[in-house]
């Protein structure tokens, strides 16, 4: 019977002074993976973690037996092959230890229960190199996610509702990942346009492509185009300024001193001017800059020739998994808000 190296200590690991053999090292690497963190409002980040690996204490351990391996020449294993395939598992295993900008390409399930119906959705997170950060699925979109279900009968039901649904247009700006636009379109049995830089494009198409058949089986429909805020070219059709969206989405949008201006422009640009759209915007309130940057977006779209006011708005409390899994910084508060268009 094989040993479960995870209900073991790990100084009861097969060691390298032992000199053991590539079948029992490599079945214990298999096992010491840890699959991409999923976590939720209601059970913090720590717990899901602990859920894996139950203490602190067997972490740090852990982290020294595979570095052990990492630093050895393995010289009693004779195949060069064997060795390179330890060497890249127990860096592999490394790697998933050391937060999320540690790691190289992870792919996510995140489950959904919509009207009782439970769906996942997967989505892919290339490597997170320089400042890339539409390839990271970030706390706020599954957050926010998780939200679309109750606006349905609550903000957003003389929109959402049977028969009007059908011919609506929603946008996201900055989509990213496409986690968020997903589930919308996936709840909400719309058709939802998600869009991002051109960079961006290639892995949030591909997240499409892997979830397009589980949101047409809920009803929805789910496209994508590159929109560049505040450019004049290079956008898609799909925006041009005859082509307006009910409903517009965007989360985890501030990071720069210009991005407040960029999306409210976006925002009056691509919204309709019916009086019953929508926007619903959530900021992560990371710190002064982020709290300052969302400030500074609530008063530009308030600030225009077509104003919009805030509908009701709440604070909500997410995790993260950006920094080290130690770092106890992992709960971020989020503001949210819906806006609408002020009477005349």
């Amino acid at each position: 019977m094989a040993k479960t190296y995870r209900d073991i200590s790990p100084e009861d690991f097969p060691q390298v002074w032992q000199r053991p053999s590539f079948d029992d090292l490599l079945a214990c690497l298999k096992q010491l993976h840890i699959d991409p963190l999923i976590w939720s409002p209601g059970e913090p980040r720590k717990t899901s973690q602990e859920n894996q690996e139950n203490t602190a204490r067997s972490r740090r351990l852990v982290i020294s037996y595979l570095g052990s391996i990492v630093s050895n020449a393995l010289q009693w294993i004779k195949d060069d092959d064997q060795k390179e395939l330890i060497w890249e598992e127990a860096s592999r295993c490394l790697s998933q230890r050391c937060g999320r900008a540690g790691m190289g390409e992870i792919t996510r399930r995140w489950p959904f229960q919509n009207r009782q119906v439970p769906f996942e959705l997967i989505v892919r997170e290339p490597p997170i190199t320089g400042d890339s950060l539409g390839h990271k699925t970030w706390g706020s979109s599954f957050l926010m996610a998780q939200l679309l279900d109750s606006l349905t009968s609550g903000s957003l039901a003389h929109l959402l509702t049977p028969g009007r649904r059908e011919s609506l247009k929603i946008l996201e700006l900055g989509s990213g990942t496409g986690l968020l636009g997903i589930a919308a379109a996936a709840m909400w049995q719309a058709a939802v346009v998600l869009s991002d830089l051109p960079e961006i494009m290639p892995n949030l198409d591909f997240n499409i492509g892997q979830n397009r058949a589980t949101v047409e089986r809920l009803g929805g429909h789910v496209s994508s185009g590159v929109l560049i805020w505040g450019a004049e070219s290079g956008n898609d059709s799909k925006f041009s300024p005859g082509n307006r969206f009910d409903i517009i989405l965007a989360a985890d949008s501030l990071y720069d001193d210009n991005h407040p201006d960029l999306l409210s422009s976006a925002i009056r640009e691509q919204l309709s001017d019916n009086p019953d759209s929508r926007v619903i915007v959530m900021v992560p309130l990371r710190d002064k800059t982020t709290s300052r940057l969302a400030a500074q977006f609530r008063s530009n779209i308030n600030d225009s020739p077509l104003p919009l006011a805030v509908l009701e708005e709440h604070t909500l409390t997410v995790q993260d998994d950006w920094g080290d899994d130690d770092d106890d910084s992992q709960a971020v508060e989020c503001w949210w808000a819906i806006f609408g268009r002020q009477p005349a």
